[in-house]
């Protein structure tokens, strides 16, 4: 009680200072989010804690992986096995990397065997934006949204005539890397096509033995390459009516350490259309379609050994009523079909998900409000009912305080069901509860944002040393706090975030009160650019605290600080060249035991843009 007290009270008073520091506050365009709601929204009108990544700020931090750009950012922690296109897994306020939900262009994307999102083979170049949910979402899209989240869109571009752009670059590790696009929009339409290429060398990702880590001992470097191409395009007609679709394949090879495995082929396809049309004034109706799928085949040597392939098909219709300026309400309903093809025996290897839900957003004399609340219906495990209620409140013109509660479920993986020699078929899905508390505000030179969390996770799925399967056997309780800031400090671009994190097991074992695998405890990040005439100059810096490998907390990761640095030249309106060194002080580090990480490298860049 005392712990709550103490962040309400910070929270006020951090929100007063914040408001006599406000008056000077400088107005800007207010960026739209879709994500937290599935209906447009401007992002400080949302009741979630959000982070949204442009193509500016990819650019400008000239990262070069899906995991490059997560690491650091608040209630995320990242855990990579040996550096580009190794597994990567992603944790949400220190939930289980298959708690996120993952989207691309509205399709759900992920793999039914693993439950996870091949985030290592997502190419950084067919990012055109990222919302980040934080808290759990299961009332809005079902399963897997405990922890939140991450919903991607691919390059849609723009321009009056046809527009080209492109880049080029290369660095250590043998990397080559590169892309290029064409673009066009028009009073009634638009079009994107992109195509990137990436290749590493790489360096020996394991240092492992015959007994510990990867099982074996490979002293070599383990490259990886990527060829991607994505599409995007649409129209709106006279009436209305409004049709997009949408379609990206992503192809990789990767080199890796394994007694089993140690070579990989990666593919991933996305296919989405949308049709939007308003048959009145406050009524809006979208159905939305597409497929997602996943190819892993897996060789020791050149012998092959597995194949997983996965296909998830999903259908929404979602209904959008404007009662009045004060009232919105959605009602939709999701179809979802999960399909595995394997060399392995999966004894079922199909299952379809029916979810409907409504939703309704509220202004009651200042006071925000949301409900909602879903009803889903899974072929396996039948019917779970998940809500959440939001409440948000301008404490000041500038500062808002913020409240939100919602429950979640995660259904189990077809591996964690199926998969012969350590599966239960007998699983029940994952259950969850989370609380949130927090504020938000602007002040003269920029936006800042502080949030209180605590989930409580029942039923969470583990291996049974026991019976030598998986069991719902664990249970967590995860508290943490994010702080946030971004803004402008004399000719400094600043964005800061620090996240705590506290995720213990409560399971009634040996392991209660132990940190949850892989979750940093402690994370601080914060990246600053300024501009010099034609030159731009940037840094990074990222402090991770202590983190363990395994449930016992026997095996400990240490703490590490790692430091970037960026230059950009402007050549002229179209053209710039870019250069980054990463890693600058050639800290040695691991995110998951035995698995290195790069040392300090360079990668330089030309880019043209109209």
């Amino acid at each position: 009680m005392l712990q709550i007290r103490y962040g309400v009270g910070m929270i006020l008073g951090l929100s007063i200072l914040a408001d006599l520091s406000a008056k000077n506050n400088i107005k800007q365009e207010k960026p739209m989010v879709i994500t937290a709601t599935r209906t447009p929204q401007t992002a400080d009108a949302s009741l979630a804690s959000m982070t949204i990544i442009t193509r500016e700020d990819i650019e400008r931090q000239q990262v070069r992986s899906v995991q490059d750009l997560f690491r650091g950012l608040p209630g995320i922690s990242i855990s990579n096995s040996g550096g580009a296109g190794k597994f990567t897994d992603v944790f949400m306020r220190g939930t289980e990397s298959d708690h996120v939900l993952v989207m691309i262009n509205n399709i759900k994307v992920g793999s039914a065997t693993s439950g996870t999102t091949a985030f290592e083979n997502i190419p950084i170049d067919q990012i055109e934006r990222i919302e980040i949910v934080r808290g759990p979402r299961s009332s809005l899209y079902g399963s897997e949204a405990i922890g939140g989240v991450i919903h991607i869109f691919t390059r849609k571009g723009g321009g009056e005539k046809l527009t080209p752009r492109f880049n080029f670059g290369g660095g250590s590790y043998g990397t080559l890397e590169g892309s290029a696009s064409l673009s066009r929009s028009w009073q009634q339409g638009w079009i994107n096509l992109t195509a990137s290429g990436f290749g590493t060398r790489g360096f020996n990702s394991c240092n492992g033995s015959y007994t510990a880590g990867c099982f074996t001992f490979e002293p070599d470097h383990d490259g990886y390459r990527n060829v991607a191409g994505s599409f995007r395009g649409g129209y709106r007609f006279q009436n209305g009516l409004e049709i997009d679709g949408n379609f990206m394949q992503s192809s990789g090879k990767t080199e890796y350490d394994g007694d089993f495995v140690n070579k990989a082929k990666m593919m991933q396809q996305v296919f989405g259309g949308t049709v939007r049309y308003s048959p009145t004034d406050f009524w809006r109706v979208s159905l939305i379609g597409g497929l997602s799928h996943e190819d892993s085949d897996n060789f020791l040597r050149r012998a092959f050994q597995t194949r997983f392939n996965t296909t998830r098909t999903t259908v929404s219709v979602l209904n959008e009523f404007t009662i009045n300026p004060n009232h919105r309400l959605t009602v939709g309903t999701d179809f979802q079909n999960d399909h595995v093809k394997s060399t392995e025996a999966f004894t079922v290897d199909s299952r379809t998900n029916w979810g409907v839900f409504g939703q309704h957003q509220a202004t009651i004399a200042k006071h925000d409000f949301l409900l909602s609340i879903r009803h889903d219906d899974n072929q396996q495990f039948g019917s779970r009912v998940t809500g959440n209620v939001s409440w948000g409140y301008p404490l000041t013109e500038n500062v808002h305080l913020l409240a939100n509660f919602g429950s979640a479920f995660k259904a189990p993986t077809f591996n964690e069901l199926y998969f012969p020699g350590f599966s239960n078929p007998h699983l029940r899905p994952e259950d969850s509860r989370s609380y949130e508390f927090g504020s938000r505000g602007k002040i003269s030179f920029g936006d800042w944002s502080l949030n209180f969390f605590e989930t409580h996770i029942d039923r969470l799925i583990a291996f049974d040393s026991m019976t030598f399967t998986t069991a719902n056997i664990d249970k967590a309780r995860i508290r943490g706090f994010e702080g946030v800031f971004s803004g402008q400090i004399k000719e400094w671009i600043f964005n800061t975030n620090l996240t705590l994190l506290d995720p213990q097991n409560r399971s009634d074992d040996s392991n209660r009160g132990n940190i949850l695998p892989r979750r940093a405890e402690q994370s601080f990040r914060i990246n600053a650019d300024r501009q010099f005439g034609s030159y731009m100059l940037g840094a990074t810096l990222l402090v991770e605290g202590q983190r363990y490998d395994n449930i016992a907390n026997t095996l400990k990761l240490h703490s590490y600080i790692k430091f970037d640095l960026r230059a950009e030249y402007l050549i002229n309106k179209r053209w710039r060249l870019q250069g980054r060194i990463e890693n600058l002080f050639n800290e040695h580090y691991e995110t998951a035991a035995f698995f290195n990480q790069p040392g300090r490298n360079f990668i330089a860049m030309v880019r043209y843009q109209p």
